[in-house]
């Protein structure tokens, strides 16, 4: 048998339909009768050693270097593949003819604990099967690949292994091993070949042995799983399912769905997509987005690639990485944690790569490459996603609204691609209706003349926003505002910091309150609604009052400014909601004492009349001027959102209602004494 290297897989689904088509009846009677135990050892048995070490090397290479038993299956099926490759290109340079089809067949016996696979690919010769199967690592495929190189074929694509150990797997399962082979090339013997792994081998000529190879293992004790039908059937799909050649298991073919990445992309049908997404995500919906990809350069690159209906993250399950990397179609990491950035998890697919090189064992692939290939098809995911986004924007927004989680995962995890991740990001807008999206980028492309900035400000609903005081000047001057709804965009937003050379900028930050585009102009008029103004000198006197009455330990500062109008203070570098509401939950985990909040920067806005009435009745009633004082605080904290806990000021509340309404009362007993 053709040696090993490679590996392919995929979970079967429900939807899987069995192909039942089998070579013509006659042939393929003829293949399965010689699947049997037909051949007869004929010759004196040769006894050899292994060329390389024996019993203690065979046992390193069967218990260490897989870490599943299954694979041997895997192992063999692709040594099958290389054999039956070479063939094909004997039959085509050289005009050998076999009369058998290129096919692997393996038959289960339960009942005698056998497992054995079958080939009708080269085989081979005396010198052949002692040097490729008496020595460890001397591969007959590696060296075969050197010849076509040499000689400029084109059939490496085909040619899955490349080390000489896949073979040896079987004594993970098998106590003895028997290997029937026979050569395409003309005039060829029979041979057994046969060992118990103890150090030795006997290799004797054989009859009634067809062209190409059969093993035969039994099975151990504790392997006699793999004489099951169901087990193997579900290993090879997961595995093997995609090789060149058809597999018959106990006589029924079983990998019947086609690799549809080596396939042109116009000759695929959303059908054939549908039928392939369900077999390789082992799901029941449907793919909303399919990308088929090709690329020679800077690797071989061939890959299908879906974004699934729905995830089940939603349901708090969260996903494994739904990618699998193959070459040559033969499974090398099922849900390979390296392929993709773990916040793309939600992808699915096959990515396939000739230009893997492996070391010893094909589960165990080199860093470097992967990293590389990781590299590339990031990016292609990116870009991918952002032409679906281009090309219809309502489909992309409904994706966002569902998938939008691991776009604002990445952003906050990836900095490598965090710029190709922003274009991706979608927001609600002042500047939309309710319920639309928009992205960064059409954010810039409406901005007003003189705006170098995103602005956008985190509030847990839109009527919460809206009715703020940090959007009133925005609303005044005609400023488009994001509004970021979710906790994890204060994270987002501050990864990203800059998208196209715009900063992004909170609403309630002090750089957006000294921007000269959210000003507000006021006329010099000494009066307001026929109340006086007070003058600068006043407005200053009660920013101080404001703050000794306050004190340090709650604001660091009070200013002045007039850009507010409905509003009479708001407060400015305060803590972020986000970040005060993850140390109040640490804190409760931990049982630790709460800590205190952080003094903020207060703007105070003289021209409200609860200022104006403030600075007069500050030394009139210095305590309900107090009270006022701390409720206007209050207030503004409540409208940042940093607010710990309403309930605090309950009591202040109450009584300042009772203080006004036998105020009312008061001045309805004057105007009827009047």
């Amino acid at each position: 048998m053709g040696d090993a290297s490679l590996a392919n897989g995929s979970e079967p689904t429900p939807m899987e339909e069995e192909d039942q088509s089998e070579a013509p009846v006659d042939v393929a009677m003829e293949v399965e009768a010689k699947s049997q135990d037909t051949e007869v050892v004929t010759g004196p048995e040769e006894s050899h050693e292994f060329k390389t070490e024996t019993k203690r090397m065979l046992q390193i290479v069967a218990n260490s270097m897989y870490s599943e038993k299954e694979i041997f299956v895997r192992e063999l099926i692709s040594n099958a593949a290389d054999a039956l490759e070479k063939l094909r290109h004997l039959q085509s340079s050289e005009n050998i003819e076999t009369g058998t089809p290129l096919q692997v067949r393996i038959t289960l016996d339960h009942e005698k604990k056998t497992f054995t696979i079958q080939d009708s690919g080269v085989g081979m010769t005396l010198d052949e099967l002692n040097q490729n199967l008496g020595t460890i690592a001397s591969s007959g495929s590696k060296k075969f690949l050197e010849k076509l190189e040499n000689e400029g074929s084109g059939s490496r694509e085909n040619i899955i292994g490349q080390f000489g150990v896949g073979f040896y797997s079987t004594f993970m399962v098998g106590d003895t091993i028997k290997v029937y082979t026979k050569s395409a090339l003309p005039g060829s013997k029979g041979y057994c070949w046969s060992t118990d792994g103890q150090g030795s081998y006997t290799v004797a000529e054989a009859d009634n042995v067809a062209v190409g190879t059969k093993i035969v293992i039994e099975l151990r004790e504790d392997s006699k799983s793999f004489a099951s039908q169901i087990e193997v059937d579900s290993i090879i799909k997961k595995y093997s399912n995609f090789v060149g050649f058809p597999i018959f298991l106990n006589g029924t073919e079983v990998n019947t769905v086609e690799p549809l990445w080596t396939k042109d992309r116009s000759s695929v049908t959303a059908e054939q997509h549908q039928t392939f997404y369900r077999f390789i995500a082992n799901a029941w919906d449907d793919p909303q987005y399919t990308l088929h990809f090709k690329t020679d350069a800077p690797l071989s690159i061939a890959s299908v690639l879906y974004v699934p209906e729905r995830h089940m993250e939603s349901l708090g399950e969260r996903m494994a990485p739904g990618v699998s990397l193959y070459s040559r179609k033969v499974l090398i990491q099922p849900k390979s944690k390296g392929l993709l950035p773990d916040w793309l998890r939600f992808v699915k697919g096959v990515v396939d790569s000739e230009d893997i090189p492996l070391n010893v064992s094909r589960e165990l692939l080199q860093d470097n490459i992967l990293s590389r290939l990781r590299q590339v098809m990031t990016s292609r995911v990116l870009k991918w996603l952002d032409n679906e986004a281009k090309k219809d924007e309502k489909k992309y927004n409904e994706f966002f609204l569902d998938f939008g989680q691991f776009i604002k995962e990445g952003a906050c995890t990836d900095a490598m691609h965090k710029r190709e991740i922003g274009k991706l990001l979608r927001f609600e807008s002042s500047g939309l209706k309710e319920g639309d999206m928009t992205s960064l980028e059409g954010y810039a492309s409406r901005k007003k003349e003189g705006q170098d900035k995103i602005y956008y400000l985190l509030t847990p609903k839109r009527q919460y926003a809206e009715d703020s005081p940090y959007t009133e000047m925005f609303k005044k001057n005609g400023v488009e505002l994001l509004y970021l709804y979710d906790t994890v965009d204060e994270f987002v937003i501050n990864h990203l910091r800059q998208f196209q050379g715009y900063d992004l900028v909170a609403a309630d930050s002090p750089e957006a309150a000294s921007h000269p585009l959210l000003q507000q102009a006021r006329s010099d008029d000494d009066e307001l609604d026929g109340a006086e103004k007070l003058s600068e000198p006043q407005a200053k006197d009660l920013a101080n009052w404001i703050y000794d009455t306050l004190g340090d330990e709650t604001v660091k500062q009070v200013d002045v400014s007039r850009r507010l109008e409905k509003f009479p203070a708001i407060v400015l570098e305060h803590e972020s909601p986000a970040m005060r509401k993850m140390i109040q939950m640490m804190q409760g985990s931990a049982k630790l004492g709460e800590a205190p909040p952080a003094p903020t920067r207060l703007e105070i806005n003289p021209d409200h009349a609860v200022m104006r009435g403030l600075f007069q009745i500050r030394e009139q009633n210095p305590a309900l001027a107090k009270m006022v004082a701390e409720q206007v605080y209050d207030n503004a904290l409540c409208a940042a959102g940093v607010m710990d806990d309403p309930r605090s000021m309950i009591t202040r509340l109450n009584k300042l209602m009772e203080i006004s309404v036998n105020s009312a009362i008061e001045q309805n007993k004057k105007v009827k004494a009047v």
